[in-house]
């Protein structure tokens, strides 16, 4: 039998006989569910609302706000408002505290500091 090697797999063969083209960096990828939990706050905060929120709740008094708060300075409902604030409690970007009738937020302590490490971490340093 015969075997015929195209222009694609001469490079690959060559490469493979060769050794390894660089060496690895020895620091472990990021595993599929660090991945997924990542990936679920960043498109929780990614929405612009919800960042606006985000950015009103950690500058009120307190680092917490009210949801009856919250409503006027978006411009938005307040079913749209709640639905955007429970999105990022999902996500662990905030904290809900019920208060007789009322709702109050406030950030889930490291959270933001968590996702920003994973954007300024270089892969050496994880």
């Amino acid at each position: 039998m015969t075997t015929t090697v195209t222009r694609a797999t001469a490079p690959a063969r060559a490469v493979a006989a060769a050794g390894a083209c660089c060496t690895p960096s020895g620091a472990p990828a990021m595993d599929a569910a660090q991945a997924l939990s990542l990936s679920r706050q960043f498109k929780a905060i990614a929405d612009p609302n919800r960042l606006r929120l985000v950015s009103l709740i950690s500058s009120s008094a307190g680092s917490e706000a009210c949801v009856c708060d919250l409503t006027e300075p978006l411009g938005l409902g307040q079913p749209t408002v709640s639905h955007h604030l429970k999105v990022l409690v999902d996500a662990g970007i905030l904290h809900r505290e019920k208060r007789g009738i009322w709702a109050y937020y406030s950030l889930v302590p490291g959270a933001l500091d968590a996702l920003a490490a994973v954007l300024t971490t270089t892969t050496g340093e994880r």
